[in-house]
Parts: structure tokens; C-alpha cells; sequence
């Protein structure tokens, strides 16, 4: 019934309605009981109830009074503490003033009767603006306390500067209380705008004298003119720059009247005749002026007159004497450089006139090389066939020579012919390999994936006779890998190699050819127990018609060395050499292995056939040239075979009807006459026979598109000169693994 948290005298209020109420109900029940003694009994009851809010009243009274004390005693205190403040404050609660102390009231005498408890914010502004003692006309004050109010607490509301008689300032801070109080502090800030207000008048002083000095210790005559043209200021650069008098330059002068002297004085020279409405005119429509002018001293002087926001002429003078001649020197030396240009361009133009012709010259001489490259191409076309078809008939003639003589008294002489020949043989290679290389460069290769073991075979078989015949122990240790080469020239390295090696070592030494692996590359390298080379020679006998101090006479023309290296740079291998003088050499090829290949198998190799075994078969021979098929025809009957000589594909056709059956084998030139070629008249015969015949091509072309022919159409390519140990065993493969089938 009785709240704790309400004030004391609210309290003892509500007891006393209470008891009023309990009595006037005991009364009730006195005069309505029935006996007398429950009425005593009501009495005692009402009479407990009474004691106990009596006294619950007399608490509550002394803890009232206690409670005012305490306020009274806070109020001193502030009140005290009010006083003891420096600023003016002054508490204002539900917009009204509760407290302040005295300054803040003695702040606008003539106002302070007004600052009393009870009075608003909003009246004590609207008295304090309208105080004899408030000097601030800032009428943006008042128009802020209306945002203020909305401020969040703690929030500072107002801070403004307001100025009051005899030069007094104060700091006015207007801030809301947490408790939505408003508190409003007055701090005095006179000494502060004083100090701050002489210590700018100082610095203001100052910057004029140091504007003054940097005014009159310019480098250029500064002068200004008023809208009417009288002059206002000017720095003592400027007189002595025109050579002017003090009495000319005194303020107010006009500038009618210094032109005017300047004029009479012929102070300007040249062109420079001072015309002041030509000046303002230039002055009223563009703002600014410059004009470099003579003086009569000899000095050039550059003249700028700017337009003044108050429509005064701002004047300026530089001396630029200096520049000025720095011009000129510069004019006249472009001038000369211009003139050095123009005879140079002459020059150049001569120059690229020569050039041009020149060029032209080039031109022709280059399509003059090209024209002879090609006939260098024309004639090793014409060579590779019209010069080896000679040579492989002489070839095949001494090689059955060789084995008729023998056990006669010719065989000696009939083996140095066979020697001698074989020198004319590879020098006549040499030749040819090198003007392929020369003429057509990387375009005469043709890389595809090769196995080294066949190229080390093939060598191992053409060159062992050459190292019987010296005496010379060949050995071969067969690398079935594959490499990335042209067959035709790395077999032609590698043959080089092997015949430097035999050719340079004595009777009794050993050559050795074998590889070696190094990553993923594998090194071909041909061993020797030869003379050597010296260190100096190692790089030089690479190069053409090149040989060792140390090699005898009649041992060569250094030309292998030079095809191995041209080769080998072409095809990206790397050739090295290792060598003592009396030790021997080491000669190597590096070449990157093809990933992913297989090793070959020496299964598929052809078989080594006895040289003595009969060669039993019907041989078709087509050869236009006469002395090769005559020699072809020996050399075969020699083997012992039955040989169909053509010279043509209507000769074998006229041939083969005439047996009435297939030959066992077929060998064809791939030139014949009037444009034919071998791979028709092959086709031809299988055609006619109705059988696939075995065929081998025999030809000076050495060309990747006759090896894609013959594996489509099914031959085997040999070139010329045909190698015989080659040639006899491939016969009998071809013959017993590739039997006549019918064609399909």
C-alpha cells in the first residue's frame, strides 16, 4: 500500500488516510456488534494498529529530516564550489536555471537581476544579446540552441566566442548532461585573444618589412601604376634599369610623363616606340603586356605589364642582356649547324643515291648467285646420276675383275686398280656431299627416327676389307637405339669417321666403334690407336681441304672431317675430338634418343651370306645405261644366277612374256630413258605377271619421297655406287622372306 521508493512526506501521508480509515471502520463495528465485548476486543485490535503506524510515522519523520539536512548540506557545497570557480556556470534543468554561481551572474551587470532560478534558456539568450555589455553582433546564437536541444547527452551543444565591453572575451560551451541537464560554462579567454591578437600584429610588421626587403632587393625593376596611370610604388631597380632620374620616379607621377622622357631621352631604341594607347588597348583586351625592348645602354630589357584587379598596371622589368646574346650565339649556331645539315643531307643523299645503286648491283649479282645455285643444283641433280652411273658400272666390273684375278698374277694389280678406285669413290662423295650441303643447306636432310645399330652394322660390313687390307683390327659393339638423323649423311659421318681411323692407324692397331650413354642422349664414338692429333690442329681439321701437321702425304684431301662437322651441325649433334700425338683419337657424335622408342632387335638385320654360295635365281635387270647393266650382268652371273637384261620396261615385259613366268627378283634403275622411272616399270611387271615380285631400287637419288615410294609400293632403295656386300645379301633375303606372291 505504501510504496518505499516514494518521498517521505508522500509516505506519512498515505499512513495517515490509513489510520484515518481503520478508525472510522472500528467505529463501524462498535456501534453494529452486538456485545460490548467484542467491541473491547475490535478496540485493543484497532488500538495495536495504531501503535504500529505511529511509529512507522515518527521513522519515517526523522529519516525525512535527516534526508533535508543532507540536502541543505549538498547545496552549501556546491554553492561553495560554485563560487571557487574561475569560469561562469550555470545549471539549467528541465530548460530552466537551477544553480549558477556568481561570475556567471555578474558576467552583464545591467542583466543580472534576471538570473534567478526559474529562468529558461531561451530568456536568458534573449537578455543576454540585448545586454548594453554584449559587444558579438553574431546572430547565429540563438538560431543554434534549437538543433542543440536535440543533442545527444554529453554531447557538446554550443562552443562560440562572444566578445563584451572593454575588450573582454569569453568562451561560451553549452553542453547536455547524461541526466538531460544542461550545463552552461562561461570561460574567460581575454588574455588568450590578446596575446594572440599582438603576436599577429608583430608577425604582420614583420612580414611588411620582409615584403619590403625582398620588394627592393629584386632582381627585376617592379613599378605600379594606378587606373589613372600614377605611380604608386616602385622598387629602385627599376630607375636604375632605365637610367631614370629620382625626380621622375616620385609617387603620382604620370606615365605620360615618363614615356614622354624616356622618348625625348631616347632611352628606347629600335622599334621600341612607347605607345601608351596601343598599351592599354593591348592591356583592357588581353590583361597582360610583354614586349622586349633596347635600351639606349645596350642592354635588352623584357617588358611585363599586368592588368591589377582594381584596374591599376603592374610593371615589371628584366634585365636579360645575357639571354639575349645567348640567343643570338644559339640562332647563329643553329644557322651554322642548319648549314652543316643541308651539306650533310647533301651527303646523305649522295650517299643513298650510291647505296641505292648499290643495292641494285646486289640485286643483280644475288639473282645472278641464285641462278647460279641453281644450275649448281641443275648439275648435282645431273651429277648424282649421269657421274655415278660411271662409277658404279666401273665398280661392279673391278669387283668381278677382282674375283677373276684372282689366284693370278694380275691379283695384285687388279687389288691396287680396286684401291685406287675406291679413293676416286669417295673423294668423288666428298665432293658431291659437300656441294649438297653448300647449296641447299638443311633442306638436303632428312631427320626421321634411325637406328644406330643398323648405320654401325652397314659401316662394320663396307669398311672391313679396307681394315683387312691395312692390317687394322675393326671391332663394333652395336647400339640398338634409336636417334633423330638423316640415314643417308649419318651413315656417311660415321663412315667417315671409321675410314680416318683405319686410314690413320698402323698394321696391327685397333679401331673400335661403340656408344655410350649420357642422360638422355646417347654418344656415338669411334676409338683408334692412330698417330694422334696435335692440340692445335684439333679444331682446324674441320675445316675444308684441312689436314694434321703430323698426317703423311697422299693420305687424303681433308674433306671427311668437314662433311662429318656440316652434317652434324645441321642435323643439331654435337661433334667432339679427343686426341694424343702416338696414343690415338676419339671422334664423337652426340644425338638426342627418340623417347619412347623401342630398342631394335639385330633380328631384323639382313643375314651375312657366304660369298661362295651360288646364287641361283632369275634376275630381271632394267638399265638404260649400257656399261652399268653390262657390268651388272657379270657381276651377277658371276654369283651364279640367270640374268634378264633390259634397258627399258618394254624390254623386261617383251623378256618376261618371252620365259612365260615371274622372275625371282627384280633390279631397276629409278632413271630410265624418256622420262620413265624403275617404281613404273616394277608395277609394271607385277602387273604383266600377275605376282608381287620382289624388287630392289638402284639409284643415284637419294631422296626421302623415293624411300616413301618404295615403302608404299614395295622395293628396297640401295644408291650408287652399290655397295656389293650389301647388295648379294639383300637379294637372297628379299628372295627367300619376300617369295613371288600374286598381286593382290
Amino acid at each position: 500500500m505504501i510504496d518505499p521508493q516514494e518521498p517521505l512526506a508522500q509516505q506519512v501521508a498515505r499512513q495517515a488516510k490509513i489510520i484515518e480509515a481503520l478508525m472510522r471502520r472500528a467505529n463501524r463495528q462498535h456501534e453494529l456488534g452486538s456485545t460490548a465485548y467484542s467491541a473491547f476486543q475490535s478496540a485493543i485490535a484497532l488500538q495495536g494498529q495504531v501503535w504500529a503506524k505511529t511509529r512507522d510515522l515518527e521513522r519515517t519523520a526523522t529519516e525525512l529530516h535527516v534526508a533535508r539536512a543532507d540536502r541543505e548540506r549538498t547545496r552549501k557545497s556546491l554553492a561553495d564550489a560554485l563560487s571557487a570557480m574561475e569560469g561562469g556556470f550555470a545549471l539549467f534543468t528541465d530548460g530552466k536555471l537551477e544553480v549558477c554561481n556568481d561570475l556567471f551572474q555578474s558576467l552583464f551587470p545591467d542583466i543580472s537581476a534576471l538570473i534567478q532560478p526559474g529562468l529558461t534558456l531561451d530568456e536568458y539568450f534573449e537578455s543576454m544579446t540585448r545586454s548594453g555589455h554584449f559587444v558579438s553582433t553574431d546572430s547565429r546564437i540563438h538560431n543554434t540552441l534549437s538543433p542543440a536541444r536535440r543533442s545527444q547527452g554529453g554531447a557538446s551543444m554550443l562552443s562560440k566566442v562572444i566578445e563584451l565591453t572593454e575588450d573582454r572575451w569569453f568562451q561560451m560551451n553549452l553542453q547536455r548532461t547524461n541526466s538531460d541537464n544542461v550545463v552552461l560554462l562561461m570561460t574567460d579567454i581575454t588574455g588568450v585573444v590578446r596575446q594572440n591578437r599582438s603576436e599577429k600584429e608583430n608577425l604582420i610588421d614583420r612580414q611588411a618589412d620582409y615584403l619590403q626587403a625582398v620588394f627592393e632587393n629584386m632582381t627585376s625593376g617592379v613599378c605600379t601604376f594606378t587606373s589613372d596611370g600614377a605611380l604608386m610604388m616602385h622598387n629602385s631597380q627599376f630607375r636604375r634599369l632605365l637610367g631614370l632620374p629620382y625626380t621622375m620616379l616620385q609617387k603620382g607621377t604620370e606615365i605620360t610623363r615618363l614615356l614622354d622622357f624616356m622618348k625625348m631621352h631616347e632611352l628606347l631604341t629600335d622599334d621600341s616606340d612607347p605607345d601608351i594607347d596601343l598599351w592599354k588597348e593591348r592591356l583592357d583586351r588581353q590583361g597582360r603586356l610583354r614586349k622586349r625592348v633596347r635600351h639606349a645602354t645596350g642592354r635588352m630589357l623584357d617588358l611585363h605589364a599586368h592588368r591589377l584587379p582594381g584596374g591599376g598596371i603592374l610593371v615589371e622589368l628584366k634585365d636579360v642582356t645575357l639571354e639575349h646574346r645567348a640567343t643570338e650565339m644559339l640562332e647563329n649556331r643553329v644557322a651554322e649547324r642548319t648549314a652543316e645539315l643541308t651539306r650533310a643531307n647533301a651527303r646523305l643523299r649522295d650517299q643513298y643515291e650510291e647505296k641505292a645503286r648499290v643495292e641494285e648491283e646486289l640485286r643483280l649479282a644475288k639473282e645472278r648467285a641464285e641462278a647460279a645455285v641453281s644450275s649448281k643444283t641443275r648439275f648435282l641433280a645431273a651429277a648424282s646420276h649421269d657421274l655415278l652411273q660411271p662409277i658404279n658400272a666401273a665398280k661392279l666390273l673391278i669387283a668381278t675383275l677382282l674375283e677373276t684375278a684372282a689366284d693370278t698374277p694380275m691379283a695384285p694389280t687388279v687389288e691396287r686398280l680396286h684401291g685406287s678406285f675406291t679413293s676416286t669413290e669417295q673423294l668423288l662423295h666428298s665432293l658431291l656431299d659437300i656441294s649438297r650441303l653448300e647449296s641447299t643447306g638443311a633442306s638436303t636432310l632428312t631427320p626421321t627416327d634411325v637406328c644406330l645399330g643398323t648405320l654401325m652394322r652397314s659401316v662394320y660390313e663396307d669398311q672391313t676389307p679396307l681394315a683387312v687390307r691395312k692390317g687394322v683390327t675393326l671391332d663394333i659393339v652395336p647400339c640398338m637405339v634409336f636417334v633423330r638423323s638423316d640415314p643417308v649423311y649419318l651413315l656417311r659421318s660415321i663412315q667417315n669417321l671409321v675410314v680416318n681411323a683405319i686410314q690413320y692407324t698402323d698394321a696391327g692397331g685397333r679401331v673400335l666403334v661403340g656408344c655410350r650413354r649420357n642422360g638422355d642422349k646417347i654418344v656415338l664414338q669411334v676409338w683408334d690407336t692412330g698417330i694422334g692429333i696435335n692440340r692445335k690442329d684439333q679444331k682446324r681439321i674441320f675445316e675444308e681441304f684441312a689436314r694434321a701437321d703430323n698426317v703423311p702425304l697422299g693420305s687424303g684431301v681433308g674433306l671427311g672431317l668437314s662433311i662429318v662437322d656440316r652434317t652434324c651441325r645441321l642435323l643439331d649433334h654435337k661433334v667432339r675430338v679427343r686426341s694424343k700425338p702416338g696414343a690415338g683419337s676419339v671422334f664423337s657424335i652426340e644425338m638426342d634418343m627418340v623417347p619412347g622408342q623401342p630398342m631394335a632387335s639385330e633380328e631384323g638385320r639382313v643375314p651375312d651370306q657366304d660369298a661362295d654360295a651360288a646364287a641361283d635365281h632369275i634376275v630381271l635387270v632394267i638399265e638404260n645405261d649400257p656399261d652399268v647393266l653390262f657390268a651388272t650382268v657379270q657381276k651377277l652371273e658371276q654369283w651364279g644366277a640367270s640374268v634378264l637384261a633390259a634397258r627399258s620396261e618394254e624390254e623386261a615385259l617383251g623378256l618376261v612374256e618371252d620365259i612365260g613366268m615371274a622372275p625371282d627378283i627384280i633390279l631397276a634403275d629409278y632413271q630410265l630413258d624418256n622420262g620413265a622411272t624403275g617404281d613404273n616399270a616394277i608395277l609394271a611387271v607385277r602387273a604383266k605377271t600377275g605376282v608381287r615380285v620382289p624388287a630392289i631400287m638402284i639409284t643415284a637419288d637419294r631422296s626421302d619421297t623415293l624411300l616413301r615410294a618404295g615403302a608404299e609400293i614395295g622395293f628396297s632403295v640401295l644408291t650408287k655406287p652399290v655397295q656389293l656386300s650389301r647388295l648379294r645379301p639383300l637379294i637372297d633375303w628379299k628372295i627367300r622372306w619376300q617369295a613371288p606372291e600374286d598381286a593382290a
